[in-house]
């Protein structure tokens, strides 16, 4: 249906993932970096360009536009919602974008890390891409699909609607957000000035993927404190933060409740980063699970091995700061059946099988969904994201926008 927007939407999804939109967890600010503000400003005037009303810029930095109605009775107002800003896990920097044409099932050497190489064997999604373009970064960067991809599929969607006038729908919004992938993305959304029935973030990975459930989230910071003194003179008195920070690590949990001894539906606590020194030493973590009352184990879980660690040095101690990130949106969305009802009718339209499942991660929607706006999560094609070996096809981009304009038909209906 949009194979006429390939060049478009290629050329958009590249010209994106080339600005380093990366977010800063440790930032006071918002948003987090400064440097997410070069997309957001070049999308408020990518939005004008194209004819849509409504376009601000506001000093959140959250991009929003309206595609106005063309029926003459009342439907639904829906939204569409990705997010620029890039994981702090891997450098957004310099980003090199690749494009394989025609792909034939070859692993993919990285040209920068000839190490890296994305390899066929280890990424069954390849499988159904024969034939295809997929983008990938050189090799020393994330490439960004995560979440640019649905950037581009949002961007391509309204243009395709705007050069059609005689596809009908109703009032379509669409915003483009900073700091998701630090918890913050929604911060400061305003949901009532968005004014939609529903809306959905573009920001799912696989070929027909609706993500309904997500897990919930917590962030926490432990920090340790020591006592510093010349290490010449330190005989039963210097306390080494560093080790504290160490011990504690060793003591966390190996055979479940980490990222990589679990799956399906079991949480995890995941240390993400370590700031240490003899003096003092903090320690990340992301807490996840399916069921929010389980996070509250974890975080106890947490300081209970901190206290044994403190308990074990007298004249250590140690802190913790703890934040609610977000929380699993099937309570809502259950509430609002023809908001997803829609999306997989439009999915199958567009000749893909509906891939429905609980995701191990979360997104806008989950926070949006529980303060009142309906927020599934479609698919935008990103793979391995958060990591140098991610990829996207360009023909799954091209099924997301694709996917974007039956569902603003399907509302208007």
């Amino acid at each position: 249906m949009l194979t006429c927007c390939y060049e478009a939407l290629l050329e958009r999804f590249l010209r994106y993932v080339k600005l380093d939109t990366q977010s800063d967890p440790e930032s006071k600010t918002y948003p987090s970096t400064a440097k997410q503000l070069d997309l957001l400003r070049l999308l408020k005037d990518e939005c004008e360009a194209l004819g849509l009303v409504n376009v601000e810029l506001d000093k959140y930095g959250y991009v929003t536009a309206t595609l106005p109605s063309n029926v003459d009775r009342a439907v639904k107002a829906v939204g569409f919602i990705a997010h620029v800003d890039t994981s702090p896990e891997v450098s957004g920097a310099n980003v090199k974008p690749i494009v394989h044409k025609n792909y034939q099932g070859e692993d993919l050497v990285l040209p920068d890390r000839n190490d890296i190489v994305i390899r066929y064997v280890d990424n069954p999604e390849l499988a159904d891409q024969i034939g295809n373009d997929i983008v990938t970064a050189s090799g020393t960067t994330l490439l960004g699909a995560d979440n640019k991809s649905g950037v581009a599929a949002i961007m391509t969607a309204m243009e395709y609607l705007i050069a059609h006038p005689e596809i009908k729908h109703g009032d379509i919004r669409i915003g483009f957000t900073p700091d998701e992938e630090i918890g913050g993305g929604t911060d400061y959304f305003d949901i009532e000035k968005f004014n939609c029935y529903c809306a959905y973030t573009v920001d799912s990975s696989t070929r027909g993927m609706l993500d309904t459930e997500t897990f919930s989230a917590d962030a926490m910071t432990i920090t340790f404190a020591g006592l510093n003194t010349h290490p010449g003179n330190a005989y039963h008195q210097m306390i080494n933060a560093i080790k504290l920070v160490s011990e504690f690590v060793e003591r966390l949990p190996k055979e479940g409740l980490s990222p990589e001894t679990t799956r399906d539906r079991e949480g995890f606590v995941h240390p993400t980063d370590v700031r240490a020194g003899v003096d003092s030493a903090s320690i990340q973590f992301i807490l996840r699970d399916f069921d929010a009352a389980k996070l509250t184990e974890q975080k106890d879980l947490l300081i209970k091995l901190a206290q044994e660690t403190v308990d074990a040095h007298p004249g250590s101690s140690f802190t913790y700061e703890h934040k609610e990130q977000y929380r699993n949106m099937s309570s809502v969305l259950e509430k609002f059946p023809d908001v997803s009802g829609n999306a997989e009718r439009a999915i199958r339209e567009a000749g893909m099988e509906v891939i429905k499942m609980a995701v191990r991660g979360g997104t806008d929607g989950s926070h949006l969904s529980l303060n009142g706006l309906p927020t599934p999560n479609l698919f935008a094609g990103e793979q391995n994201y958060h990591s140098r070996y991610e990829w996207v096809s360009v023909q799954d981009m091209l099924k997301s926008a694709e996917v974007i304009v039956r569902i603003a038909q399907i509302w208007a209906e």
